[in-house]
């Protein structure tokens, strides 16, 4: 893609979609009952798209449901139970769908933890939800992702991966010293590489995936760090934050582009360092065909253990 598309840091959700037609296409958004999750569910459901909440608390979500399926006029918005940091749900998850996938929005996440937690495998817990959880859930989702010739895999990830890399060596901190921002850079990294990943390995079978910043938006994933810190005037509202998710999940105007990392509704400039002022960007590391052939392989043994 060489030419900017028509969108910036304030379109939103529903401007990138307008007058898209997604009747037909059935979609996925983990952690869709909550912060941009909910207006990215709300858009793709809008533009006629079937789409599946797959969520920890399901009675919350149910109650999401019900009220987007009534605003957007869309009774196909379903919810299904998925809790991204229990592999055995996520096999669960896969093994219970049964058609093709046209859109799977990984955008659940959480952020910061403030001590070192690990999942049931042991995985430190940032990168068990982030990542890992999601790439189970995608690579046991690829045949159905197949079968829609012609699918997306969106990946949201973060500025917070400009302040790591994968640690290939110790990504549970078994002896690199835990801090909340290292674990979650390295989980928000990994989420870009999983994109260049499915970019190099799926492409025959017509899946093409990105990555994203969504932005900074106050929700409820800064609860662990006193709330969103970002300056009132780089802030977006979680409409404007669904934005490019929805762009890379349903729009034609990215047709055919795969493996790249967005912000703010177009692609980002790759740098060779993390600037001291405004964040924006990915790093190179994030982009990396080797990292990310390294983090597949580190992540399919990962998941069969």
């Amino acid at each position: 893609m060489t030419t900017e598309l028509p969108f910036g840091f304030s379109t939103t959700a529903a401007e990138v979609l307008s007058g898209v037609d997604l009747t037909g296409k059935t979609m996925i958004v983990t952690g869709g009952a909550s912060g941009i999750g909910i207006e990215t569910v709300r858009a793709l459901a809008s533009a006629g798209a079937a789409v599946t909440i797959a969520a920890r608390r399901t009675e919350a979500a149910e109650e999401v449901a019900v009220t987007l399926r009534e605003q957007t006029r869309n009774p196909q918005i379903s919810v299904r139970p998925l809790d991204l940091a229990d592999l055995r749900s996520v096999r669960k998850f896969v093994t219970d769908w049964d058609k093709p996938i046209h859109a799977l929005v990984n955008n659940a996440g959480i952020m910061a933890l403030p001590e070192l937690e690990r999942s049931a495998e042991g995985c430190e817990m940032q990168f068990a939800t982030n990542f890992l959880g999601h790439f189970a859930l995608t690579t046991g989702l690829h045949p159905h992702l197949a079968k829609a010739q012609g699918s997306r895999v969106v990946s949201v990830s973060s500025t917070g991966s400009l302040f790591g890399p994968v640690f290939f060596d110790d990504p549970h901190f078994h002896f690199i010293p835990y801090t909340p921002l290292l674990g979650y850079a390295q989980s928000k990294t990994a989420c870009i590489l999983l994109s260049v990943g499915i970019a190099s390995r799926w492409e025959a079978d017509g899946i093409v995936s990105n990555a994203l910043n969504p932005g900074a938006i106050a929700t409820n994933l800064q609860r662990h760090t006193g709330g969103l810190r970002t300056p009132e005037h780089l802030r977006k509202t979680p409409e404007q934050g669904a934005s490019t998710s929805v762009l890379l999940a349903g729009s034609p105007l990215v047709d055919g582009i795969g493996g790249r990392y967005f912000d703010d509704c177009q692609i980002a400039p790759v740098l060779p360092t993390r600037s001291d002022g405004k964040l924006e960007g990915v790093a190179a590391y994030a982009l990396d065909a080797a990292n990310a052939d390294r983090l597949w392989k580190l992540a399919t043994e990962l998941i069969r253990n």
